[in-house]
């Protein structure tokens, strides 16, 4: 089993889904990994695991942001290209308006 350290901006649509799935509601401290790296780094991340891949996907502000907003991220996605199938596209008209005088009023 390969196992890949990587971050969450770097995955692929599935793993994305899959990391979506399993922590839906975010993760805790029980799901925390904490080791260091070949350099010395100190690394926190949380596990994914695939049918041949084990993710360590690493912990930052913003993973739990995206986790924590991501159905309401895809929710208005889905909803603006619904507004744009529906309503067509926008067409901004530019109309000058003319002096009451050229039009021939008194």
């Amino acid at each position: 089993m390969k196992r890949i350290l990587i971050d969450y901006k770097k995955l692929n649509h599935d793993v994305t889904s899959l990391l979506i799935e399993t922590y839906p509601y975010g993760y805790g401290d029980e799901d925390i990994i904490a080791f260091r790296n070949v350099n010395g780094e100190f690394i926190e991340a949380v596990e994914l695991q695939t049918a041949d891949t084990l993710y360590l996907i690493k912990i930052s502000k913003s993973l739990s942001h995206f986790i924590a907003n991501f159905d309401e991220n895809i929710a208005e996605g889905i909803e603006a290209i619904i507004d744009e199938s529906i309503e067509g596209p926008s067409l901004e008209l530019n109309i000058e308006e003319e002096n009451e005088d050229e039009k021939g009023f008194d």
